[in-house]
């Protein structure tokens, strides 16, 4: 069934979402994407909701149809600074400045965020799974952050990034025990755990 498109016909409305909350390194990533009005896609969903290879060939038909689209980030060094609350926030602001069409509204899924300007906004529980602009930002800031994980692995390769993206796993947890962090880990995060807590490929987002 294909998500609802709008929530005001003929208003132009940006959907927000971010990917990495959770892990215990690299960024968190937001995208904001404009559709066009008459955008159809049955396909688009929640990207959790969608195997890699859906949202790898999701990925370019957003970019090349949608109105405007953007993705932003928020490095390590500046969650540990702010807390990743507030940089998931400022990573989504930071992508609606990067816009090339100036949204009328924002929808932003979860319950969090601050005011961008003095666009109006509304926070949607879930709207990766209702809205098709929050469910297409989903897919963007997934796979953006997913490309970025994958690149920095092959400088680290012991932490297995390029698999878990940098989220707790029993693996990682043990990498860091052996290997201590990267300059790409999270300090302010708990970066060690008791490891018979998990299991091998367990992810605590």
């Amino acid at each position: 069934m294909e998500l609802q498109r709008y929530i005001v016909e003929g208003r132009i409305e940006a959907g927000c979402d971010e990917a990495g909350r959770g892990p215990l390194a690299g960024p968190v990533t937001a995208a904001a994407v404009i559709l066009p009005p008459h955008f159809h896609n049955d396909i688009i969903n929640d990207s959790k909701r969608l195997s890699e290879k859906k949202r790898n060939a999701l990925r370019p038909v957003i970019e090349a149809q949608a109105l405007a689209w953007a993705v932003a980030w928020v490095w390590p060094e500046e969650i540990d600074r702010i807390n990743i609350l507030n940089a998931s926030i400022l990573a989504m602001h930071r992508a609606l400045d990067a816009l090339k069409v100036r949204p009328e509204f924002v929808m932003v899924d979860g319950n969090r965020f601050k005011p961008y300007g003095d666009i109006p906004y509304e926070t949607i529980v879930k709207g990766d799974g209702k809205m098709m602009p929050i469910a297409a930002a989903s897919i963007l800031a997934k796979t953006h952050r997913d490309e970025y994980m994958r690149k920095i692995a092959q400088e680290y390769p012991q932490y297995g990034w390029e698999h878990n993206m940098g989220y707790p796993t029993r693996s990682h947890y043990a990498a860091i025990a052996r290997y201590g962090i990267t300059p790409y880990h999270r300090k302010s995060f708990a970066l060690s755990k008791q490891l018979s807590l998990f299991d091998d490929d367990e992810r605590l987002a």
